[in-house]
């Protein structure tokens, strides 16, 4: 999605390979690292939920507004707000010292910002 974000200079979409190599180059991935069965999987995905749209009958792809909205979401909050919550979080003090109570607080922030960003990307999806 980053890359695809970013690509303004892109006004007819982007080609399959187009992405391949542009993601590739971004995170700095090999072929074999990063396939192109990987990505098109990854791209059935974010059309499946709305995100990227095909243009016309060609395989040239763009996000979405729903897409546009949700990529500018994601990559502009610190990765730090992003973690698990729930169930599956571990806490970073659990972690650190298994023996340790994690600080409620903390932890509670961690929930109150976890909310906030999903109530966030429901209001845009909407």
């Amino acid at each position: 999605m980053e890359v695809l974000l970013h690509g303004g200079t892109q006004l007819g979409g982007w080609r399959t390979a187009q992405i391949h190599e542009a993601v590739r180059a971004a995170f700095g991935l090999s072929a074999e690292a990063y396939t192109l069965t990987q990505l098109r999987y990854d791209l059935r995905k974010l059309k499946a939920h709305g995100l990227l749209q095909r243009e016309g009958r060609t395989y040239c792809y763009r996000l979405t507004g729903k897409g546009t909205k949700v990529s500018t979401l994601v990559y502009s909050v610190p990765p730090a707000h992003l973690r698990p919550s729930g169930k599956h979080a571990v806490s970073t003090s659990a972690t650190a010292n298994p023996t340790t109570k994690p600080p409620v607080k903390i932890e509670a922030a961690y929930h109150k910002a976890d909310a906030a960003i999903q109530k966030l990307i429901d209001l845009l999806a909407a």
